[in-house]
């Protein structure tokens, strides 16, 4: 007989006979002293108990437990188990007991339980957040902020800030933040014109999340950091990257830094002009609008998250010229909601944008920019570069460890 077919069989023959036995109690064996044989009785069901076992004649009788006693599955017992626990100071009933279920009781909130006792959750320092936050049954774990975060309160919940970016707001370092304090930001006042500073456009975040699809193993960024030519991204930078960013972003900010340190490879410098050849096409479309105050202000609005405030208008209505400010205000947008996907937030925005009294033309070449964005070639041809790449450091880390 066929091997599969005959594994089947069998497993459905398991599988109807757990129907059957499902169907019926669990039993236990039992010596009957009147007839000196031994006997399969029926177990009771949980809120009872055995009050007589069965004999030959007659089968188990099962009692109900009395009141603060309970059984929680099918036995066997001449007795049900008793509700002991009492709930203690700082404790609250978290489960009563019923005739099925004992009591159980839980510390209150923002205490947990260490040897009967309820103490209260530790509380992270300045310089530490919270890596996981305590619970009834454990407590918190404290980590030292990493560089470029920070916390200056002491707490049981908060986790570590990032520190504030203050040349993307255009403005300067006037103090360096370390783990227990922020970036302190200030006018820049020096006599040099101030630039807009658009720290990524929207050009090279649409390449380096188009081109190359994420998380095809567990093991990805690595792979992808040691197939890429020219100096390697650090492991430690790499590590850093896994633990400020999310899975979708670390692709993204691993090729934007490998990028900032091999600008004189061959196929940096062709990333580089293919960029400016996409930005060109964004600038003929977003580039020509004068758009005043309150429309920027509307556009702003209309994007999801954490808003971009007016002060942050207004600064970059002073440094960019009004062919960047669309743009500027996106990359601000980008930073203050934690590196999202600026492409997908413009993409919310025009849809509430409707309702405002908005610039058509405005509105209609911002269309125009998201779908170059999604078109750009060089997506497709990079896409294939990079999974080649990729490909070849995959058979070679098979080859070695064979």
């Amino acid at each position: 007989m066929n091997k599969f077919l005959c594994c089947t069989l069998v497993l459905l023959d398991i599988s109807v006979k757990w129907t059957i036995q499902d169907d019926s109690p669990p039993r236990y064996s039992h010596y009957d002293p009147g007839t000196s044989r031994q006997l399969l009785c029926d177990q009771c069901p949980p809120g009872s108990y055995v009050k007589q076992h069965c004999t030959a004649t007659s089968p188990t009788q099962c009692a109900p437990c009395p009141d603060q006693y309970y059984a929680e599955e099918w036995n066997s017992n001449d007795e049900c188990q008793y509700c002991s626990a009492v709930c203690k100071e700082l404790q609250y009933i978290k489960q009563e007991c019923t005739s099925t279920q004992k009591r159980i009781c839980e510390c209150v909130e923002g205490r947990y339980l260490e040897l009967e006792f309820c103490l209260k959750h530790t509380e992270c320092p300045s310089g530490f957040g919270v890596a996981q936050p305590g619970t009834p049954e454990s407590d918190t774990v404290c980590k030292r902020c990493p560089e470029g975060f920070f916390s200056n309160e002491t707490s049981s919940k908060a986790a570590c800030l990032k520190h504030t970016n203050c040349s993307a707001l255009g403005l300067k370092t006037a103090l360096k933040g370390n783990a227990v304090r922020d970036n302190v930001c200030q006018e820049n006042t020096d006599m040099t014109p101030q630039k807009c500073g658009i720290d990524v456009t929207l050009c090279e975040e649409a390449l380096f999340r188009f081109a190359v699809p994420t998380q095809l193993t567990p093991n990805w960024l690595n792979i992808l950091a040691e197939s890429l030519p020219g100096t390697k991204v650090s492991t430690e930078n790499i590590e850093r990257i896994k633990q400020r960013h999310s899975s979708q972003e670390q692709t993204f900010q691993l090729l934007k830094l490998w990028k900032q340190q091999n600008k004189e490879q061959d196929m940096v410098k062709k990333i580089i002009q293919d960029i400016d050849l996409c930005e060109n096409t964004v600038l003929k479309h977003i580039g020509h609008p004068n758009l005043t105050f309150e429309h920027l202000n509307t556009l702003m609005a209309s994007l999801p998250g954490k808003k971009v405030g007016k002060e942050d208008i207004e600064r970059t209505m002073k440094l960019c010229q009004p062919t960047e400010q669309v743009l500027k205000l996106l990359n601000l947008w980008r930073i203050k909601n934690g590196d999202q996907d600026t492409i997908k937030g413009l993409m919310y925005g025009l849809k509430h944008l409707k309702t405002y009294h908005f610039p058509k033309r405005t509105i209609q070449s911002l269309k125009k920019v998201i779908k170059f964005l999604h078109r750009f070639t060089m997506y497709r041809l990079y896409q294939k570069l990079f999974l080649e790449m990729i490909g070849n450091q995959v058979k070679s880390v098979k080859v070695r460890c064979v």
